[in-house]
């Protein structure tokens, strides 16, 4: 991948592809790839039908790249599964001291969304949650209940089957509180001990975290668009809630009304969810249709307002800094163009066309470069004239948000691989091609890269190397 120059059309020429060429050893496609120290190859992850093969079966290859839990039926169509205790923790995998190797650990069902990392451990959703030591890849328990939604903060795992909330410990599985919301939960958010839900019909509830204690609930927000990622928003000692054609700020534990501001319903907001960033500069942005607001947290002023001619369906994106006055607040419209505003004025400091985006998801703005992924490329601009630096293309969609760590830039695509690049000029380092479409964002701590795919699989990766691992590499810091 090389820089282009603009061209008139939409900000770039050319067409960088996903199989630029990068040094040798370090694309991995789907080929075997050798450990060092292995006596066989590993490869990506089984295609979906051999992946469901293998489960009945519970068959597959003991290559030590594949940490298996063992055969688990899946529950059948709208059923519940019993209540089983926490799995006991699995000793842990036989290693040189002070090496670490990359792993993949296949589930018996589904996995979706991001995992999280937290500590040693490694939590991701698969019908249940299941906990994994980062290190080994080994799974250390758990949770009996399906979690349709779920958080984890404080030591504690929040989740949700629908119906149920409940709280369990994060470093063992077990049970700390339970209870029935009387609706079906379709938004969880946790901060500062405050867990937020959005239960189906408009509720919005609030409960204390470390006991379950409801602190206070409402009725009648928005019943649009009862998504995850649309629902009340939390945010230090402020819940966020689209209720009566307003956006109201209410105090997290008591559900007192701080301010709300007119903001519209679903049709003056262009039939989008309105979504917010609150920030460190003390302002919250709000993406309502075609406007972008700033709003004063502490007293609901608007400080300016920005219309574009395209609505807005990712919150915007602010990045505090000297290039421009208070910071700049980005955010790209459902065509693609990005936007480039000053956080103190909202003047509009420059715009540029990508293409037609999808994606509910935030651009990146990071060391000076703003990462948007549009369609089936991800362009990287400077984050103070709007110059475009590169382009790269992948085979298909892609999918959550990039990830940028030490120089590298992470992020997964529906054409079933997972790419790294160089984060400033757009080199492909390495690849890895899965069994399925990567699922929600990659997350990159302490140089090793977690990523989940529809093959059922959860990977570990080393940041530099992919599954390419050398002698005296250490272990990653929990």
């Amino acid at each position: 991948v090389v820089p282009l120059p603009a061209s008139p059309g939409n900000g770039y020429a050319g067409n960088a592809s996903a199989s630029a060429t990068c040094p040798a050893g370090q694309v991995l496609t789907g080929g075997p790839v050798r450990l060092a120290g292995a006596a066989v190859p590993i490869g990506p992850g089984p295609r979906v039908a051999d992946t469901r093969a293998s489960i009945v079966a519970d068959t597959g290859p003991a290559t030590g790249w594949i940490r298996r839990p063992g055969a688990e039926p899946g529950p059948a169509p709208g059923s519940r599964p019993l209540p089983a205790p926490a799995r006991p923790a699995e000793p842990p995998a036989a290693a040189e001291p002070g090496h670490w190797r990359p792993w993949r650990f296949r589930m018996s069902n589904d996995v979706w969304g991001t995992p999280v990392v937290d500590g040693n451990l490694l939590y991701v959703t698969s019908f249940e949650v299941h906990a994994l030591d980062t290190g080994s890849g080994r799974r250390q328990f758990k949770t009996r209940d399906v979690a349709w939604s779920m958080a984890v903060a404080q030591g504690r795992i929040h989740g949700s089957d629908g119906p149920t909330l409940y709280a369990l410990d994060a470093s063992d599985g077990s049970e700390r509180w339970r209870l029935n919301t009387d609706a079906w939960v379709y938004s969880l958010k946790v901060d500062r001990g405050t867990v937020v839900t959005g239960t189906r019909g408009g509720g919005v509830q609030a409960w204390e975290a470390s006991n379950g204690a409801k602190l206070w609930e409402l009725g009648g927000a928005q019943t649009e668009f009862e998504t995850p990622e649309a629902g009340p928003a939390v945010h230090g000692d402020t819940v966020y809630v689209w209720r009566d054609a307003r956006l109201q700020a209410l105090d997290a534990r008591t559900g007192t009304e701080r301010w709300s501001y007119p903001i519209g319903d679903a049709a003056s907001c262009g039939n989008v969810p309105v979504r917010v960033a609150p920030a460190e500069d003390g302002c919250v942005y709000v993406a309502a249709g075609t406007r972008v607001l700033c709003i004063d947290i502490a007293g609901g002023h608007v400080r300016w307002h920005f219309e574009a001619p395209a609505v807005f369906l990712s919150p915007p994106a602010f990045a505090p800094g000297p290039a421009v006055t208070g910071g700049g607040v980005y955010l790209a419209d459902y065509l693609g163009t990005v936007y480039a505003l000053d956080a103190t004025t909202g003047q509009d400091r420059w715009r540029i066309a990508t293409e037609q985006r999808q994606s509910n998801e935030p651009v990146l703005v990071e060391a000076g470069n703003v990462h948007v992924a549009s369609g089936s490329a991800l362009y990287t601009l400077d984050a103070v004239t709007g110059t475009p630096k590169w382009r790269f293309a992948a085979g298909g969609e892609l999918v959550g948000t990039p990830v940028v760590a030490e120089g590298r830039l992470h992020f997964g695509s529906a054409d079933h691989v997972l790419y790294t690049l160089d984060a400033a000029g757009g080199q492909l380092r390495w690849k890895l091609a899965t069994g399925g479409e990567i699922t929600g964002s990659p997350v990159a701590r302490n140089g090793v890269v977690y990523a989940c795919s529809k093959d059922r699989c959860v990977y570990a990766l080393d940041a530099v190397k992919g599954t390419a691992t050398g002698r005296g590499s250490a272990a990653p810091r929990a």
